[in-house]
Order: structure tokens, then C-alpha cells, then sequence
């Protein structure tokens, strides 16, 4: 569909990425052929999640990262709103319990990876471990540098398991994010959503960009990539996610099972 662009590959920094905000990629296509076009990805997503539920031999794990207000939340409802809720499964990872702590830091994700026949997305994840952590110093260098390497070996254990990866990184400004901020206090409704702390992990911007690019450029691989989404273009964001993920579910190529029943003997006429 065209995203080749978007994906970050080692070498790469968010700078690359920082004229994305547009809907270049779609010039030609106004904003109802666009909605078009996502609802089309949409149905088809349904369509593959049956394949792959019915199937119940792989599954898929979809990655969201992002600065606080870059819109997981609403990437996450609109990409679920067609799919059957049996065979779709979303978890967030916030502050780690004491329990959690008492384990390696991959213990509580690993339980949340999809089953066989399942599609799973994670609201941040096992990167927040690299992120926010190395940001405030919370683990020195090299245990950072470490925990790159047990990623990459964990998302290549879920491979080997039939589990397919896919990461996106929601790419917004620091400008469009105080939008967002101020949206969530203007409106009574928003007013659940804002964080005073969240304004004092905006003054840390630079550090979160950079453990941002060290973090892609040491754990995108082929096996898992990672896509920088515009997230500030909602309607391009939606149908770029559904894009991926759909080509994503194409490649896995999910097939009905053959029926453990004899269709002779059980038709459509012969049973009553």
C-alpha cells in the first residue's frame, strides 16, 4: 500500500520522519475516498482475523508507542472496531507492581502474548522498559544495552512460535502534543485523560527521541519491524495502521481448517 517509507531502519533517526505529518502519501485521494479506503481495510481486517481465528495456528502482536496524547487510545478503537472481540485482546503496561519487579523484566509481557489464533495489541509494552527507564536512569547503560538484545531474542522466540510482529511508533511534535493537553482541559469530558506528571515528562522530550532512535535502530528487524506513523494526520494514521497490519495478516496467509466431518454424508440437505 505504499508505507515502505515509514519504516525505520538501523541508521535511521525521527528526524527522517519529522515532514510526515501530511497526506503525501495519498495525494490523490480526497478525505471521503480516504475514509473509504479505511473502512475497505477495515473489512478486510475482519475478514483475515476470522481466517486466523478459525485457523488457530499463528497469531499477531501489534506493538503502540508514543509521548503521551499521541492517540493510542483512538488508533486502538478504530483499528478493533470491526473485529470480533473473542479473537482480539488489548493490554497496557503501566509502572510495574512490586511483584513484577521481583521478576525479569520481560515476565509480565510474556504473559500477554497472544495465544494461537489470536491478535493482541499492546498499549506501550516491553520497550517502556528501554524508554522511560533510560530516560530517568533508572538502569544504567549497559543493562539498557542488554535488554536490546533479550528483546530481539524474545520477539524471535514468539516467531518461532508462529507469532508474527509488527511495531509502530506514533510520531507527533511536542507542539501538537500541548494541542492535546489543552483539548483534554477544555473539555469536561477530556478532563479524566490529563496527568499533571505527564507535563514534567514533556520537559524531557530530547531524552525520549533519543532512547526512541536507539531503541528502533537496535530492535527493528525484519522478523519485527518498526513503522514511524504521522500521528498528528488521524485519518492517514488509521488507514497507514490498517494498511500494515492487514499486509501483515496477508503474508501469514491464515486458512480455514478442512472440516472434521464428511461433507457427504453432512449437507445442507441432509440434515434436519
Amino acid at each position: 500500500m505504499g508505507f515502505n517509507k515509514y519504516l525505520f531502519e538501523t541508521g535511521d533517526s525521527l528526524s527522517k520522519f519529522a515532514s510526515f505529518q501530511e497526506t503525501e502519501t495519498y495525494s490523490d485521494l480526497d478525505e471521503k475516498s480516504m475514509k473509504g479506503l479505511r473502512a475497505d481495510l477495515w473489512s478486510q481486517l475482519a475478514e483475515y482475523q476470522e481466517r486466523l481465528y478459525a485457523e488457530s495456528k499463528q497469531s499477531l502482536l501489534i506493538v503502540l508507542q508514543a509521548m503521551d496524547a499521541a492517540g493510542k487510545d483512538s488508533t486502538i478503537a478504530k483499528l478493533t472496531s470491526r473485529l470480533n472481540a473473542q479473537g482480539c485482546h488489548v493490554h497496557s503496561f503501566k509502572g510495574p507492581t512490586k511483584q513484577e519487579l521481583s521478576h525479569d523484566f520481560l515476565w509480565r509481557v510474556h504473559d500477554k502474548a497472544p495465544a494461537e489464533g489470536e491478535i493482541t495489541i499492546f498499549n506501550r509494552s516491553h520497550y517502556e522498559d528501554v524508554l522511560i527507564v533510560k530516560v530517568h536512569g533508572w538502569a544504567d547503560e549497559e543493562k539498557i544495552k542488554a535488554r536490546y538484545e533479550h528483546i530481539n531474542n524474545f520477539e524471535s522466540l514468539l516467531e518461532d512460535r508462529g507469532t508474527k510482529v509488527v511495531k509502530f511508533m506514533l510520531n507527533i511534535s511536542p507542539e501538537y502534543q500541548m494541542e492535546r493537553f489543552v483539548r483534554r482541559l477544555d473539555r469536561p469530558d477530556k478532563n479524566w485523560k490529563f496527568n499533571p506528571g505527564d507535563l514534567d515528562e514533556r520537559k524531557l522530550w530530547p531524552a525520549y527521541m533519543e532512547a526512541f532512535e536507539l531503541a528502533m535502530n537496535a530492535t527493528s528487524k525484519k522478523n519485527a519491524p518498526w513503522y514511524v506513523v504521522p500521528a498528528e494526520n488521524r485519518l492517514l494514521r488509521d488507514v497507514m495502521i490498517a494498511s500494515v497490519t492487514l499486509e501483515a495478516l496477508k503474508e501469514m496467509n491464515p486458512q480455514f481448517p478442512e472440516p472434521d466431518f464428511d461433507p457427504a454424508v453432512f449437507n445442507s440437505g441432509s440434515i434436519s
